[in-house]
């Protein structure tokens, strides 16, 4: 099969996939629970497709762990998206230096 064939299927299996919530649904949603749940729905699947990846991210489950902790600890804090990052990195990268030491 020819490459353009590909391309063609994957462009229309992401054309139906967009495009059928938007056919099947005509009306205002009504229901407090399905609005809810739409509303959150990006955040769950930004979720499950990060995390998994930031314990396979440094080859080393306890820096991994380090770093995630401290992330998840100053993004409660409310501190702002760069410097959540680079105090992650930097946890996990500190946690490696001194692991390396011993």
């Amino acid at each position: 099969m020819s490459i353009a064939v590909y391309i063609a299927v994957m462009a229309g299996v992401t054309y139906l996939i967009r495009m059928i919530p938007l056919t099947a649904v005509r009306g205002k949603i009504k229901s407090r629970f399905l609005k809810s749940m739409l509303m959150y729905m990006p955040y769950a699947v930004l979720s499950a497709m990060t995390f998994p990846a930031i314990f396979y991210s440094t080859g080393n489950t306890l820096t991994a762990a380090v770093g995630a902790a401290a992330a998840l600890l100053l993004a409660y804090l409310g501190l702002p998206l760069i410097a959540v990052a680079l105090s992650a990195s930097a946890a996990a990268y500190i946690t490696g230096l001194i692991m390396q030491s011993l």
